[in-house]
């Protein structure tokens, strides 16, 4: 399975309300429960109404599309780094899920990631 390097760093946010959010963006993971709307977004680009943030996340995208049928996918990345003692942020779209690692431990996570048979773009 390929993974791609999403180059730029990013944030997790819990915000009051989404009239803030600049949607043309081209990194925005917004997602909406009765007891809050958390949003990943660019770092460079976190709304003015934050209530909580996170900061200092890197990405890792999978470069392949992945059919609703495939079961293991975020399952095994995760073991791999949980074993290495890297957690993880997981966000998905429609085609695909993005794995954030703390900018401290991404390096490592890149490395554990390629020693057991990922290749990284």
């Amino acid at each position: 399975m390929n993974l791609e390097v999403v180059d730029c760093d990013f944030t997790v946010c819990k915000i009051d309300n989404i009239d803030k959010i600049d949607l043309t963006q081209e990194f925005i993971f917004l997602s909406k429960s009765s007891d809050e709307i958390s949003l990943v977004c660019e770092s460079k680009s976190v709304p003015t109404n934050v209530i909580e943030s996170e900061p200092g996340w890197k990405a890792i995208k999978i470069s392949d599309t992945l059919d609703f049928s495939m079961v293991g996918v975020i399952a095994n990345i995760s073991a791999i780094l949980a074993e290495a003692d890297i957690s993880i942020f997981v966000v998905s779209t429609y085609n695909t899920d993005y794995i954030l690692i703390k900018i401290e431990n991404f390096d490592k996570g890149i490395h554990v990631l390629i020693n057991n048979g990922y290749v990284i773009k």
